[in-house]
């Protein structure tokens, strides 16, 4: 009862010190549910601890891929080979995209891929009806998930019901099985899961990996050594496919030629966190993001601590003659101790229920910016409970020892006689917490101020193309060689500029193609060359803006267009053409025979890949059609023209579904994951700066307090109130400064780690350092001004009316 009236009567010191510490335990349980959900990524696997996926690394001449891909062959060569292995599977994702047929009307479904009849044999994926162990055994059969079968028939009760899609030879599947929905920690979420003897494939190639290859180990299994024996899968198997292309005799001389041929394993609960390859499943994760947050909540968390503390330690001084009084009474100090201790505990206790109450109220808000779904039950897991429960005795335990051991101890007649000054001994400790509360602020704004200016860096970037108000409409190889005509009708809209007919655009989300060229008709291994390769139209380079520096674009008045390539800058660097116009080159589409091709054009280097790409080798094809149309528009009315064009579709393509995004758009969609960061960073910095602030303004009124009749004093003998607060300022600005020189390479240390992940960055500017320290040094100051010169202007008469 006395720790509660002790509570209760000092309303606004119990107000600053829940509060702070509230918002403080809030920001970290929701940080370490965050943190949580990304490590816990596809561990909802029985077997997920042997689990991998084959990676791919090729390079050969100036073209390198990292994938997370492999041929189709390879799963079954290995596990054939090698008895380590219990089980492969594979999951075949083109596309990406399969037009599903529902109440006469086709609807795109965008979560399909073609897996193996073994894919539930590897993955833990439960049924609720069907045997999904043989589901996938015959071709024409698909499986999907709960929430589809509901989507399309109302029910989970639709063994032996067919669905239709837009195929051209095998248009119905039927169900076999429905699937509980995928876990959204996922690396991978698919609705319907088609057999793999439909995906439509030209099989046995071993040098093309199109294929997403898991390998389930045998218990005790060594990954390592498995590992070891890529080479001889190498050298059994895919160097005679190789020698189809190139001539060489053997791996050792493609790799002295400074080529690249590797393959590795990648465990299933790393994808996530550690893999961010070319064709990933799904947007990755980054392990450095989830290290950071972590820092972050440990800091959040410490801060938030530290006000606690401090705030109790200092007001716990104000004490020391209630403390006097009470021994002289008789009490002793293992109550006194005890009291304390309680107190303390006690608010702990009561800003860990308000945090709870916080995190619950908020969680919605913070799942939509960080495009999660976590619930707050999570917290009550295993890792996070026993924290929970321990916290309040821990902080309680360190908040209340100072009181609780040093005041308890003081002889009761010193104390009645003024002899003791309390508060100082401890604020030495104070301005430590106080310097690591800072150095915290300093490194969390400078790491906001950097994430902002890569992000903007990104947007704004010249790419070499212009993504802007470019309106691109997917799946119009659904209409055939009336593609061309709708694209012509298109362009006669008012407001269009222009028009392109392609598969490929410089966004992660469209086609990517890959082969090998050679800069002799010899297919010498020398002068090999790995590039990308995009079939495109007259129009392409027009409507997208990228510029063609010599040579010409592909034009109709030329009729020998069909064997005629343009290059990318990379790529006349690689072949060391001074002037590469009208020189050849040479591909081989099929094993053995080569095609001439002839350059007619430069393209100047433009980024077809993410920014933490490199630009590499690129070539474009003529090709009259594609997947889909992009349209360069300019009006104001934009709704208006997509109204048109969509009326257009269903005249020239009825039943199927209009399908439309802007080009920017995709361009924003490759940087989710920073973006989501550089939110959730802005929101906990500006969450950290407000508690440490918090903390300060505590501490500033406490000091005030302690120095009532000093201030009194000097106002008596003449001092201003300038000269006062400058006073009452100045230590608390040295320990900021103190934090700043701290802070400063601390920053910079991380934050050029985190840059690194781009190939183009923003430098690290000096003045970004600085003006994080200056904007610590002004929220200090505003802070501790607000109570310094609230003591300033007080009437001295008041303080000193006792004396």
């Amino acid at each position: 009862m006395v720790a509660w009236r002790n509570l209760l009567k000092n309303k606004i010191y119990s107000f600053l010190n829940i509060t702070g510490l509230a918002v403080g335990l809030a920001s970290f349980l929701l940080i370490a549910l965050y943190m949580m959900d990304e490590v816990s990524y596809d561990r909802y696997n029985i077997n997920a601890d042997r689990i991998y996926r084959i990676n791919s690394d090729i390079k050969l001449g100036g073209g390198e891929l990292h994938m997370p891909v492999t041929s189709d062959m390879m799963g079954q060569l290995l596990i054939k080979d090698n008895p380590s292995i219990e089980q492969y599977t594979r999951i075949y994702n083109s596309n990406g995209n399969k037009m599903i047929k529902k109440d006469k009307v086709f609807i795109i479904e965008n979560r399909v891929a073609h897996v193996d009849s073994t894919f539930f044999d590897v993955f833990t994926l439960p049924s609720i009806a069907g045997n999904t162990h043989t589901a996938l055994n015959e071709p024409n059969t698909v499986v999907i998930t709960e929430s589809t079968a509901k989507k399309y028939f109302g029910s989970t009760d639709v063994i032996g019901k067919s669905i239709e899609t837009n195929d051209d030879k095998n248009p119905v599947y039927k169900i076999t099985a429905v699937i509980k929905d995928i876990p959204s920690n996922s690396h991978f979420n698919f609705d319907f899961m088609f057999s793999m003897k439909n995906a439509g494939y030209n099989w046995g190639q071993l040098t093309s990996h199109n294929f997403h290859t898991y390998l389930l180990l045998k218990k005790g299994a060594d990954p390592k050594q498995l590992e070891k024996n890529f080479d001889q899968y190498i050298d059994k198997y895919v160097l005679p496919s190789v020698r189809q292309f190139i001539k060489i005799s053997s791996m050792d001389e493609f790799r002295k030629a400074g080529n690249r041929l590797e393959y590795s394993l990648i465990p299933l609960t790393k994808i996530h966190l550690h893999s961010d390859r070319s064709f990933e499943l799904s947007p990755s994760g980054n392990i450095q993001y989830v290290y950071i947050f972590g820092a972050v909540a440990l800091f959040i968390l410490l801060i938030a601590c530290i006000n606690f503390m401090n705030l109790t330690t200092a007001r716990s001084a104000g004490r020391a003659k209630e403390v006097g009084i009470r021994k002289v009474l008789g009490t002793e100090r293992r109550f006194l101790i005890f009291q304390f201790l309680t107190e303390s505990t006690l608010m702990v206790i009561f800003s860990l229920l308000l945090a709870i109450v916080i995190a619950y109220l908020v969680l919605p808000l913070f799942n939509d910016v960080a495009s999660k779904s976590m619930v707050l039950g999570s917290l009550f897991s295993p890792y996070i409970l026993p924290l929970l429960v321990a916290l309040p005795f821990v902080v309680g335990l360190l908040a209340g020892s100072y009181p609780a051991f040093f005041l308890s101890g003081f002889r009761p007649i010193e104390v009645l006689k003024g002899k003791l000054r309390l508060g100082s001994s401890s604020g030495g400790l104070r301005s430590v917490l106080v310097v690591f509360q800072f150095v915290t602020s300093i490194v969390l704004i400078v790491g906001t101020f950097v994430i902002y200016k890569q992000l903007h860096y990104i947007q704004t970037k010249d790419l070499g193309y212009n993504k802007d108000q470019v309106l691109t409409i997917r799946n119009t190889y659904t209409m055939g060689d009336q593609a061309i005509a709708f694209k012509n009708s298109v362009l006669q809209m008012t407001g269009v500029q222009s028009g392109t007919l392609s598969s490929f655009l410089p966004v992660s989300n469209s086609s990517r193609n890959d082969n090998t060229y050679f800069k002799e008709a010899t297919m010498d291994i020398n002068g090999s060359l790995d590039m990308q390769a995009w079939r495109v139209d007259y129009d392409y380079f027009k409507t997208l803006g990228i510029q063609v520096i010599k040579g010409r674009a592909f034009s109709p008045d030329y009729g020998g267009d069909s064997t005629a390539i343009l290059i990318n800058e990379t790529t006349a660097q690689f072949l060391g053409y001074p002037d590469p116009i009208g020189k050849k080159i040479y591909g081989n589409d099929d094993p053995g025979k080569l095609k001439t091709l002839t350059i007619i054009g430069v393209v100047k280097n433009f980024n077809f890949e993410s920014l933490k790409q490199g630009i590499g080798p690129l070539c474009f094809f003529l090709r009259k059609n594609g997947g889909m149309a992009s349209f360069k528009v300019n009006t104001a009315n934009i709704n208006g023209l997509v109204g048109k064009i969509e009326t257009l579709w269903k005249q020239m393509s009825p039943g199927m579904p209009f399908n439309y995004t802007f080009l920017d758009e995709s361009f924003n969609e490759m940087y989710q994951s920073e973006q989501r960061v550089g939110k959730i960073a802005i929101i906990f910095s500006t969450l950290a700066i407000l508690i440490a602030c918090l903390g300060l303004f505590g501490l500033a009124t406490f000091i005030a307090e302690q120095r009532t009749k000093e201030i009194g004093i000097r106002k008596v003998l003449g001092a201003s109130v300038q000269g006062i607060v400058r006073l009452l300022s100045k230590d608390f600005l040295k320990l900021v400064a103190i934090a700043f020189v701290i802070a400063a390479p601390l920053s910079v240390w991380i934050m050029n780690r985190w840059l690194n992940d781009f190939a183009y960055r923003i430098p690290l500017s000096w003045w970004i350092v600085g003006s994080a320290g200056v904007l610590a040094l002004l929220i200090a100051l505003a802070t501790v001004s607000f109570q310094a010169i609230k003591a300033a202007i007080a009437n001295p008469a008041n303080s000193l009316h006792s004396e």
